[in-house]
């Protein structure tokens, strides 16, 4: 299935996987619509690769409320949204906000999600050929659990049973479902100590980079049969 001039939404689509993802899909001849909180250098380059990049905060009902009118009348119709901003916070540390902590990563991963789904679903309907896709980004910690990010690995569990209900919602024309991903890059200033220990908790034992993010995700939109599912990417770090 050719996705040639498709309509694709990637939110947080300005660094590490969302901007891989981004330009993989513009290689492919999408047309390729990111959000983005901050300016950046990454931002300019792809806006010269053609992506088109929105400056979005969801975190500000007013730039959020801009953004769902934009996909409810405003945005071409749809090939896919691919929901990927994210946000991490740890809530460890007994001086955490813990209410500021999981206001913020229920808005992130949850409550905009929701937004956005309800919104865009109409141009979304209006641009499958035949049919279009919504892609959750999740975490691999929606099965294991995290304690030192209780906040964060609730609503990404909260996204992750989003899949199934919206995927109910949705059919038969639009699908939905989602990725769950270990940590596929380190940070530069990660310590080797540190990367030791990461890598030693997979089966496979490498730092796998943003493509295999992609490749699941063109799997996705290229397989007509699969609604309501999640694609878990982490190296089998249920079997160590």
């Amino acid at each position: 299935m050719s996705l040639e001039k498709s309509v694709v939404v990637i939110t947080g689509g300005s660094r590490r996987v969302g901007l891989h993802c981004a330009r993989t899909l513009r290689h492919l001849g999408c047309e390729v619509h990111i959000t983005y909180r901050s300016d950046r250098p990454d931002i300019d380059v792809l806006r010269t690769e053609g992506v088109i990049c929105h400056q979005v905060d969801f975190e500000e009902d007013d730039s959020l409320n801009r953004w769902l009118d934009f996909l409810r009348k405003d945005a071409p119709p749809m090939r896919a949204l691919v929901h990927n901003a994210s946000l991490w916070l740890p809530d460890s540390d007994p001086a955490t906000d813990y209410q500021t902590t999981i206001r913020r990563m229920n808005r992130i991963h949850c409550e905009a999600p929701y937004l956005m789904n309800m919104a865009a679903a109409e141009r979304l309907r209006l641009g499958g050929s035949p049919l279009s896709d919504i892609v959750h980004i999740t975490d691999y910690v929606i099965e294991k659990g995290s304690d030192n990010h209780i906040a964060y690995a609730a609503s990404k569990a909260a996204l992750d049973g989003m899949t199934r209900s919206f995927a109910k919602r949705f059919a038969p024309l639009i699908k939905v479902n989602s990725i769950a991903p270990s940590l596929l890059m380190f940070q530069e200033d990660d310590d080797l100590e540190y990367r030791r220990k990461t890598l030693a908790k997979s089966a496979l034992g490498v730092e796998p980079g943003p493509q295999v993010i992609a490749d699941a995700l063109i799997y996705l939109l290229n397989n007509r049969y699969m609604t309501g599912r999640v694609i878990a990417l982490d190296g089998g770090r249920n079997i160590r």
